[in-house]
């Protein structure tokens, strides 16, 4: 997730320069074979392509709101996932022998609270499992990601076995879905518990409640992750935007040709700047409408425009371990080149 207000200078003109030197290319070569090549045909009235640009323009905000909903969605889900933890770890210590301040009862609150944070960093790590900037990544992100590698914190190894001990870390490290199975474990513990009458059956009930409600946010995140983008819309914005782009030229002709001749003259010469110009600054405003929502539509990737992941397991392990009354504690997702993870 970006963290500034404003997009970086440098950044915007990093994503517009080649937009604009393309699009600029392209209608110098269609302006030079209309006024120096005599294919006069190739002037179309401009009211056409720009009823096409006007469709493009609706299609595309379509798509762009359908991929916001998809990342507040994702945003939301994990907003709850922070609530849920904060509600897990006061049950445990208000029903955990509350009043009991022996070895035994802290290593048995400790132990329900670390699985805990075992547990939501199980989930990141899943829904990151897979990445379209991992799988194939352009050059650009893959600089950044080597340049991030250690803000990732993708390692399975080092992000759970802090919180299990070595054999259970074993034994949930082999199921496909290690996330459902720690909280098989949570309810299980709670069963023994129960049994052991170190907690009473309304207050297994409870948490049994908060395990639910965890199962309910891990199952909307997996839904988002495992249902792409419907591509239809994807797609069809993408060829739309180029089919547009790609003719516009051939509309301004129809609005600067009319003031220049077919002689090499410097009049003529003069017109194409005006003519490039346009044309470039209404294909970037095109092409950066359809990138926008094409970067917003899987919200659980590794991107500068997705839920961070990162920060919200952080932030939840701060607070439950200081529920437990430790101070050793880790240091806030710090912000790499003003993108929180």
């Amino acid at each position: 997730m970006l963290k500034t207000r404003r997009l970086p200078r440098l950044m915007v003109l990093r994503w517009a320069i080649p937009t604009l030197l393309k699009s600029g290319a392209w209608a110098a070569m269609v302006y030079a074979a209309y006024v120096h090549g005599g294919l006069l045909w190739l002037r179309v009235p401009f009211l056409p392509i720009a009823t096409v640009g006007t469709a493009v323009a609706f299609y595309v905000g379509f798509k762009n709101n359908s991929a916001y909903d998809r990342f507040w969605e994702g945003r939301k889900i994990w907003g709850g996932v922070v609530n849920a933890s904060r509600t897990w770890a006061n049950a445990v210590m208000s029903y955990i022998e509350p009043d009991d301040d022996s070895e035994d009862a802290r290593a048995m609150r400790k132990e329900l609270i670390y699985r805990h944070i075992a547990w939501i960093n199980a989930v990141r790590l899943q829904l990151r499992r897979t990445s379209r900037f991992f799988d194939n990544p352009h050059p650009t992100t893959r600089k950044r990601l080597e340049r991030h590698k250690d803000a990732m914190r993708n390692d399975w190894d080092r992000e759970l076995s802090g919180f299990l001990a070595p054999d259970e870390m074993t034994t949930m490290s082999a199921y496909a879905n290690t996330a459902t199975q720690l909280l098989v474990a949570q309810g299980k513990r709670l069963a023994s518990l129960l049994t052991n009458k170190r907690m009473d059956l309304f207050h297994q009930i409870a948490m049994m409640d908060v395990i639910e409600e965890l199962y309910a946010l891990q199952g909307k995140a997996e839904r988002i992750k495992h249902t792409p983008f419907p591509r239809q819309y994807a797609e069809f914005s993408r060829i739309f935007t180029r089919l547009f782009v790609v003719v516009l030229p051939f509309g301004m002709l129809d609005i600067f040709a009319e003031h220049v001749d077919q002689a090499l003259s410097l009049h003529s010469m003069l017109m194409v700047v005006p003519m490039l110009v346009a044309n470039a600054v209404v294909t970037w405003v095109f092409v950066t409408m359809e990138g926008i929502g094409d970067s917003s539509e899987d919200p659980f990737e590794r991107s500068m425009n997705d839920v961070p992941m990162n920060a919200l397991c952080r932030t939840i392990e701060i607070d439950l371990r200081e529920m437990l009354g430790e101070t050793d504690l880790p240091a806030a997702e710090p912000v790499h080149d003003r993108i929180l993870y």
